[in-house]
């Protein structure tokens, strides 16, 4: 486990951390309160893949797909107020297969012992306020 506490401008420490521990197909879970900062540390690596155009949280539409200038794929999830079964109901469960970081928010912690049970690499990123900025908890 690994605390970073970072402002919004220092936002690419935390891109860069991962970077270097998160293996290239990985679920990342996003906790935290209601603007805690999980869409934007999404659109600070959305950024650092090169990915042009808004970012924004998937909220109505459940998933956003994104490729970056390098190739490489992220997949953001609002799965605000959806459950495990449904979500695995709605088939989306199998887009999990595809390569890329797939950013997950609001996910229920039966759908992460789930994954983690059938061998997907899924780190957890706790996001709370702090008085210059954010702590980021970084567990995988």
């Amino acid at each position: 486990m690994k605390k970073i506490e970072a402002s919004l401008k220092d936002l690419h420490k935390i891109v860069a951390y991962l970077k270097e521990t998160v293996p290239d197909n990985a679920i990342v879970f996003l906790s935290g309160d209601l603007a805690a900062g999980k869409t934007t540390l999404t659109q600070a690596i959305a950024k650092d893949k090169g990915i042009v155009g808004e970012v924004t949280s998937p909220t109505f539409s459940l998933q956003q797909c994104y490729e970056g200038s390098d190739g490489e794929n992220l997949y953001h999830y609002d799965l605000y107020r959806l459950e495990h079964e449904e979500f695995m109901q709605m088939g989306l469960f199998e887009e999990f297969e595809k390569s890329g970081w797939h950013m997950v928010e609001w996910g229920s912690d039966a759908l992460k012992g789930f994954l983690e049970s059938v061998g997907y690499n899924v780190v957890t990123i706790e996001i709370e306020p702090c008085e210059n900025g954010r702590i980021y908890t970084i567990e995988s």
